[in-house]
């Protein structure tokens, strides 16, 4: 087997080493450069190919953002994992490089020398093999970032059935047709997904006829600043869910990091809550816990939508969802996946309604709940 390219990117020598001597203790990996700042990796980027990058946020003559800028402008891709901060700034710097095309990130350890531990090295390789398998469709150095409009913008819908020869058949069920009473969407994304959601969340109308749910996998302390950055270019509301939140048409309710989310119904409304019960499927917030939540709720129909991401969470929390529930599935296609993981779990298991790629997301869900 041959051994997978990587470049390290960091200011800090000793952070190079200790993450190079991560990557090389796995023989899937190899530590083929390393640089000292963003200038001196676009310089290798520019003539050398990796299999994933490893990148530094705060870094002096050009930091981790400018590259990925750059690497944009001068149309170099690769699939890059960010060494990201988890104060001050670092969270909203996270964000961002996400949506400029990196694919995941981890957070550096607030002791330095905390990277020699197991856990954070298991993580480290975890992430490592989802990003170098990531596909390069959308992410960095494939162009310019998309216009944001700020209305769905009504496209036609491509409906996709047929899987690659070698992977299994995937069938679209059918539509029951209009379904009578309130309808609820429920978002699930992982790997890719913040990236995914600026193609889908601001291309929502404020007035949908539906309150959305969202659970994009991340650890406290990200899912605030995701939900500032999607509420700054949307024209529906966008917000961290906090715990008795009213669940309302024309919001988007965004899952706090490293917390399971449910809602039930609290008198006439229906309300957020919180649990702290173990991860699912390996994360926490899982999608899984929010599906199977709606199964007592008053809504008619539940419009489930599972974007990019590594596993198969919410595949399961649909399919117990839908023995007391309608559902409506739509699910991204495999080509404008960054990882075609949920989508393909949940397709294969014959519970989608349609499989559309990311731009048609939104015209899919908001044709299917309607506007107030």
């Amino acid at each position: 087997m041959i051994a997978k390219k990587i470049l390290v990117v960091d200011d800090s020598a000793l952070m190079r080493r200790l993450a190079s001597d991560i990557i090389n203790s796995d023989s899937r990996y190899h530590v083929e450069e390393t640089a000292k700042d963003g200038k001196e990796a676009l310089n290798l980027l520019k003539t050398k190919h990796y299999d994933a990058v490893v990148l530094d946020v705060n870094m002096p003559v050009m930091g981790g953002l400018e590259l990925l800028r750059e690497m944009r402008k001068q149309n170099i891709q690769a699939r890059v994992l960010m060494f990201s901060s988890t104060t001050g700034e670092g969270t909203k710097e996270t964000i961002e490089a996400l949506e400029l095309g990196a694919v995941d990130f981890i957070k550096k350890p607030d002791e330095l020398l905390a990277v020699k531990d197991m856990e954070f090295k298991q993580e480290f390789l975890r992430l490592l093999a989802v990003v170098a398998r990531a596909s390069l469709v959308g992410g960095v150095g494939t162009g310019k970032a998309p216009l944001i409009h700020r209305r769905a913008a009504p496209v036609p819908i491509v409906r996709t059935g047929i899987g690659k020869p070698d992977s299994p058949e995937i069938v679209l069920r059918k539509s029951a047709g209009h379904v009578a009473g309130e309808k609820i969407v429920a978002i699930a994304s992982s790997t890719g997904g913040p990236k995914a959601l600026q193609k889908v969340i601001p291309y929502l109308p404020a007035n949908l006829n539906a309150p959305v749910l969202l659970v994009q996998h991340m650890p406290a302390g990200f899912t605030k600043s995701l939900a500032e950055r999607l509420d700054q270019l949307s024209k529906i509301r966008v917000k961290e869910a906090a715990d008795g939140d009213l669940v309302e048409k024309g919001l988007v309710l965004i899952a706090a990091g490293g917390r399971h989310m449910k809602v039930s119904k609290s008198g006439r409304k229906m309300r957020v809550y919180y649990t702290d019960e173990p991860p699912r499927e390996g994360v926490r917030p899982a999608a899984n816990y929010m599906y199977e939540a709606l199964a007592d709720s008053p809504y008619a129909e539940i419009c489930c939508t599972v974007l990019t991401g590594m596993g198969a969470d919410g595949t399961v929390g649909i399919q117990e969802l839908s023995k007391t529930k309608r559902t409506y599935v739509i699910a991204q296609d495999e080509r404008t996946s960054a990882v075609y993981g949920m989508p393909k779990a949940i397709a294969v298991a014959g519970m989608v309604n349609e499989i559309v790629p990311l731009e048609r997301v939104a015209e899919a869900i908001t044709r299917n709940v309607g506007v107030m």
